[in-house]
């Protein structure tokens, strides 16, 4: 009987082809082959075109609206469930439905928590993400949720860049420990302290910024703004905007995740923003915008799968 290579395989939806062909090659392994098959009244239906008994399995999948993707990845799941896999891991690099975490107002829904029930319920033994849009979202799943930062990958490449005037920003009241702790973890590796300042806003609707005040003194300074998501943008361009006028000497912003609904390229291409950078958690064409650089998680997601395989502790991984 001839033994498998790999006591595992990795399989990815549509939305997660690119980044799971760059864990794979840091896995040393090849993408599994899986059929999605559309038809014309916009179901679909998912089959593995190999086996999967007995392997653990790992499917690489962003749930990013619209909800066609997270569908996939259920559907993907069960089928990986049905086909006797011995335990099906959903890797999703950007968890989509995620700002919708809490009750803050009546009547409303919990998004995060009803997601988090339906890939339960498909049928997957563990979750592997990043950057959540709230790390208490971890709470909603009853199996282990293996929750990865890229601050350090990102914290790197601000590193490189040598900015003496360095001061760091948060585009909200809310993100602000998000953005002191990536400044603590500059400051630690440059060992100096990294100033910070933050922004006030009002949204008049989802997506749409009223009025923007910067708490703080930014005069003289290279501003990098530290955010979980660049969805339309128009909160980031606003900033960059306040900020230049009132004395920056550049501005930058490092996001984790590169959603960039709608015309958010140009708004980032008409804007003050020198750079926007963010991680290959969603699929990106630099080209649409050449201010945009994207750095890759993927190793981050290869680490953390050999150390599942070996039963290893994923917080000494330094991701």
């Amino acid at each position: 009987m001839v033994s498998q290579p790999f006591p595992y395989k990795v399989f990815a939806g549509s939305n997660g082809i690119s980044i799971a062909k760059r864990i794979c090659q840091h896995l040393g392994c090849e993408l599994g082959k899986i059929n999605i098959q559309h038809f014309s009244d916009g179901e679909y239906c998912v089959s593995f075109e190999e086996t999967v008994r007995g392997h653990s399995v790992y499917l690489v999948q962003s749930t990013c609206p619209s909800a066609d993707n997270l569908m996939e990845l259920l559907l993907m799941i069960d089928a990986a469930r049905r086909a006797s896999a011995d335990k099906v891991i959903a890797v999703i690099p950007y968890f989509g439905w995620a700002r919708q975490d809490r009750k803050d107002k009546p009547r409303v829904s919990i998004a995060a928590k009803l997601v988090a029930n339906m890939l339960q319920v498909a049928g997957a033994d563990r979750v592997i993400t990043i950057d959540l849009h709230a790390d208490q979202i971890q709470g909603f799943f009853d199996i282990p949720v293996d929750h990865l930062y890229g601050a350090e990958i990102l914290a790197s490449y601000v590193e490189s860049l040598k900015l003496e005037n360095l001061l760091i920003a948060s585009p909200d009241i809310g993100g602000s420990k998000r953005a002191a702790s990536f400044a603590k973890r500059i400051g630690m590796h440059t060992h100096r302290e990294i100033p910070m300042v933050i922004c006030y806003k009002n949204r008049q609707k989802a997506n749409k910024v009223s009025e923007l005040k910067v708490l703080g003194s930014v005069k003289g300074m290279d501003v990098m703004i530290i955010d979980d998501i660049a969805d339309t943008a128009g909160t980031l361009c606003k900033a960059a905007k306040v900020m230049k006028k009132k004395g920056a000497r550049s501005v930058r912003a490092i996001v984790s995740h590169g959603i960039m609904s709608g015309n958010a390229c140009q708004k980032v291409m008409d804007s003050e923003l020198e750079e926007l950078v963010f991680t290959d958690s969603l699929t990106f064409d630099t080209r649409k915008c050449p201010k945009v650089k994207v750095m890759s998680v993927a190793k981050a997601f290869a680490d953390t799968i050999m150390a599942i395989q070996e039963h290893r502790s994923i917080s000494e991984i330094n991701v």
